[in-house]
């Protein structure tokens, strides 16, 4: 059915790897992959095989569980995106961070443990969560970057703030020249 792969740390890793708790959910314990050093691991690229076919309608579902929290959603595959890599942003140990229950709730789980779960597109939040998590960090820093600049050139008229009206192209045309001077400027807004 599927497959993943931790970059530069495993092999493909089967479906035989995880355990199946039902029909459509399987776990896989970090303790047995890389014990205690789970949150080493920070991202899993996931695979449909091509023998497989998943519904249109249907996605496979990524999510990580910490020691003592619950699981969080990370991202999915489906048919029309059959592979993703996604970001394994660990929730800290006894976090409660509910999105999906694959373990009886009165016990918490001893460790770190990945699980992949077959689900309805339609009630998935997004595919890929950490990406659009970058997106935004990476906006939030962009913006900083120009209210920095802008408040070097502000005057105050009562309750406002007060700039040049060429203040954005005076801002962008100095991160264009900060780009193609130093290659690692730009690096330093997509974390």
């Amino acid at each position: 059915m599927f497959g993943v792969v931790f970059p530069n740390r495993s092999f493909p890793l089967d479906i035989s790897t995880f355990a199946q708790i039902d029909t459509f959910h399987w776990v896989l314990d970090m303790n047995h992959f890389v014990g205690e050093e789970y949150d080493s691991i920070r991202e899993v690229c996931i695979f449909l095989l091509n023998n497989f076919t998943l519904p249109p309608d249907k996605a496979l579902a990524v999510y990580i569980q910490s020691p003592g929290s619950h699981f969080l959603f990370c991202g999915a595959v489906t048919v029309s995106r059959p592979s993703a890599v996604l970001s394994l942003p660990w929730p800290e140990p006894g976090s409660n961070a509910a999105q999906l229950q694959l373990t009886a709730p009165e016990v918490p789980p001893l460790s770190a443990k990945i699980g992949v779960s077959v689900e309805d597109l339609a009630a998935l939040p997004s595919l890929d969560v950490a990406a659009e998590k970058k997106i935004e960090r990476l906006a939030l820093k962009v913006g900083e970057n120009l209210f920095n600049f802008m408040q070097s050139f502000c005057g105050v008229d009562g309750s406002k703030l007060v700039v040049p009206m060429d203040i954005l192209d005076r801002w962008f045309k100095k991160f264009q020249e900060r780009a193609k001077r130093d290659p690692e400027y730009l690096k330093g807004f997509a974390l």
